[in-house]
């Protein structure tokens, strides 16, 4: 069992440090809960001997799933699953790596969710925490296959978020490489008619200070630049940070009324997907907090939680969260009063993940010609740096005569 260096809080504020063992961070969270402390930051004192197990892409989960979950509907045993599995061509060499481990695990009479926990972080805790509740129940054909299509729709909307932004990022890399011809080779083109004029205009002179410096300096520029964005990552780590950026990125405006929609959406989805297995809504509240991908949103939780252990609703304990739409506090207390509350959650998640896919679609849309006309403005600043000086030194000319 792995031990975690953990930071807590008790109710008059104490902060206190320590190390306990625990099977994953919610166990530690209840453990530390039961002696009336609140989880402040934890950190695997493994984390090292973890770090070879990478995460699966929800692609791969998604995939993993629905040959489980069809293999054991089909009535094929666990193990002769996995083997198949394993040995399916064109699976890679990783993947098959972590589903012989399963297998051997499993040989020895482990069971599936632990052995899932076992490969550190390749599997995620909602799938560790679903398979361990479908195992008690007995149904985890149907569970897997549950966790596929939760997978393949999380696939479908980050598919959707990566493909949006490729247009963006290529006009972005475009006009850098653009910026970079100009000032470093179509510039010093003219530098022998600029020297020959006594006094330039002021756009002239900054372009030829911009070309001259990236010319005579760049690898102190690309030094500097690097400097930068290594620090930026580094700066990035200190959960004091990432807490303040998280609770930002949901103050932009377009982009963090975008992101309010896609954690609201992924969310609802798993909790439905755990609640829906049977799971205890507080521990369906824990392991999906963990699935947000928003460290502000996710440290609101404990309160929520809390709430819900005095007898709040679900629906008034999440109005609280700041982070989330306000439709999700609605959909759930209809399925609260109606007893649907599983239908009503992935009715919510469904609902959010199309209105995310069209703001997706508008935020592209305003992004694209904002991108080409910046291109446009740079080049003809350009061209006006470059025309203005000849067209200067003419005028000079014809007055003369």
């Amino acid at each position: 069992m792995p031990k975690y260096k953990y930071k807590a809080k008790d109710s008059s504020g104490k902060l206190s440090k320590g190390v306990l063992e625990a099977a994953d961070e919610l166990a530690l969270y209840q453990a530390l809960r039961t002696d009336g402390k609140y989880l402040v930051s934890s950190k695997d004192l493994e984390e090292g001997k973890l770090k070879s197990k990478r995460k699966m892409k929800a692609s791969v989960l998604a995939d993993f799933c629905r040959q489980l979950g069809t293999l054991l509907k089909a009535g094929v045993s666990l193990v002769r699953s996995l083997n198949i599995i394993a040995n399916e061509i064109g699976v890679r060499s990783t993947d098959k790596e972590t589903y012989q481990n399963l297998l051997n695990s499993i040989r020895q009479g482990i069971p599936l969710s632990e052995a899932m926990d076992e490969q550190g972080r390749t599997f995620p805790v909602l799938l560790v925490s679903m398979m361990r509740s479908a195992e008690a129940n007995g149904n985890l054909d149907q569970t897997s296959l549950r966790m596929a299509e939760h997978y393949e729709k999380e696939n479908r909307l980050n598919g959707k978020v990566r493909n949006a932004m490729i247009y963006p990022i290529v006009l972005s890399v475009l006009l850098v490489g653009v910026i970079i011809f100009i000032l470093s080779y179509l510039v010093p083109q003219f530098q022998d008619i600029f020297d020959t004029m006594e006094s330039l205009p002021l756009p002239t002179v900054i372009l030829l200070g911009l070309s001259g410096g990236i010319r005579k300096y760049w690898p102190f520029i690309l030094l500097i630049l690097a400097a930068v964005i290594f620090g930026i990552r580094l700066i990035l780590r200190i959960p004091k940070v990432r807490w303040k950026k998280d609770q930002l990125k949901l103050r932009l405006p377009v982009i963090g009324k975008l992101l309010r929609k896609i954690y609201t959406a992924r969310f609802a989805r798993t909790l439905c997907s755990l609640y829906s297995s049977g799971i205890p809504i507080i521990q369906a509240m824990q392991i999906g907090s963990s699935t947000v991908g928003n460290r502000y949103i996710e440290e609101q939780f404990g309160q929520a939680v809390d709430s819900i252990r005095r007898g709040e609703s679900l629906s008034v304990s999440l109005m609280e969260i700041d982070g989330f739409q306000k439709k999700l506090s609605s959909a759930i207390q209809v399925g609260e009063e109606t007893g649907s509350l599983d239908e009503m959650l992935d009715s919510i998640a469904e609902s959010l993940e199309f209105e995310a896919e069209r703001a997706l679609e508008r935020l592209v849309t305003l992004l694209e010609p904002v991108l080409i006309i910046l291109m446009a403005v740079i080049i003809g600043f350009v061209v006006v740096a470059v025309i203005l000086p000849i067209y200067e030194s003419y005028s000079t000319i014809d007055q003369g005569y």
